[in-house]
């Protein structure tokens, strides 16, 4: 099996575990910077180049896209999915993914419990807004903002109002959602592959910061889902159309609500605190789906709903 792993730096935590877990497979494993990947396009036939030479093609991909590169990252997501290899992570998936507001459209048309959240222009009155959001205390949040930056708590509806005022006088998008106070400053993620949750961890917010990511300086602890919470975490990912994310959901008295699906988790936080080999999942879920070796016209390469 041939596998390349599209990331940016093979000495992160997430990379090396992913190429430990194939070469414990005795799999053909290679990180592959995709922004030094170049493509070929021809009357029926694509090509992909890495470092000015044509890459073999691989029977899998597991894509570790950042943030900021995410239109270069899919385009090539995508160019390995018009010649018929296997995506954890399809490119159409990524996409919505990273757009908090379209990721939240979909989520609510599947019918899948979320915080209230209200999206207006910089022509909108604040006033309006906020009394569309139910009122302070609000979390607003930078619509490219990622890792917990770009989300701001404000109390009452002066500073509310304050805030919305500066922000839509930069012209920058925001998505205005009610604060769950009875969550504490915690969060749920669950992690799926292929249809199933194979880890959960509960993080907790540094004193004084409502926010739970780990890179905000929150810490993790594994956590055994509910009934409800599984279901809910399943529901989303399979919104998304996602072989492999992390599903962030905070607790509130109406049950769990999703915050985010994330394209691309890491995997540190949740292997440290479960104490479990997500990466090795992950390499299951691409041998459950690829014969590897078969000649591209013959490939037959069952799919979520992942893809361009």
């Amino acid at each position: 099996m041939r596998v390349y792993i599209l990331s940016r730096n093979s000495n992160l935590y997430s990379t090396k575990r992913l190429v430990e877990a194939a070469n414990e497979k005795n799999w053909d494993v290679r990180v592959i910077d995709y922004l030094k990947c170049s493509i070929e396009i021809m009357k029926g036939e694509l090509k992909i180049n890495y470092l000015g030479k044509e890459l073999p093609i691989p029977d899998a991909i597991i894509p570790r896209i950042g943030a900021s590169r995410t239109f270069y990252g899919t385009a090539m997501i995508r160019h390995f999915e018009m010649m018929d290899v296997f995506t954890v992570t399809g490119s159409l998936a990524v996409s919505r993914s990273r757009d908090k507001l379209r990721s939240l459209q979909i989520l609510s048309k599947h019918e899948v419990d979320m915080p209230k959240t209200v999206f207006a222009s910089n022509k909108s009155s604040a006033k309006d807004v906020i009394a569309l959001s139910g009122g302070a205390p609000l979390v607003l949040k930078i619509l490219e903002g990622t890792q917990g930056v770009g989300v701001v708590l404000v109390d009452s509806e002066k500073a509310a109002k304050s805030v919305l005022d500066a922000f839509y006088g930069m012209d920058v998008n925001l998505l205005v959602q009610e604060f769950i106070e009875e969550a504490g400053g915690a969060d749920i993620r669950a992690l799926i592959v292929g249809g199933e949750v194979v880890g959960a961890m509960k993080r907790q917010g540094a004193e004084g910061d409502f926010r739970s990511n780990l890179h905000q300086g929150g810490s993790a602890v594994s956590h055994k889902l509910t009934r409800k919470e599984k279901t809910t975490a399943l529901a989303a990912a399979k919104a998304m159309g996602l072989g492999v994310c992390g599903v962030d959901m905070i607790p509130s008295s109406r049950g769990p609500l999703v915050m985010e699906v994330n394209s691309s988790p890491g995997l540190e936080g949740i292997e440290k605190s479960t104490k479990l080999n997500i990466a090795g999942k992950i390499m299951d879920y691409i041998e459950a789906n690829v014969t590897p070796h078969t000649p591209l016209k013959k490939r037959k390469i069952k799919r979520d709903n992942i893809g361009a």
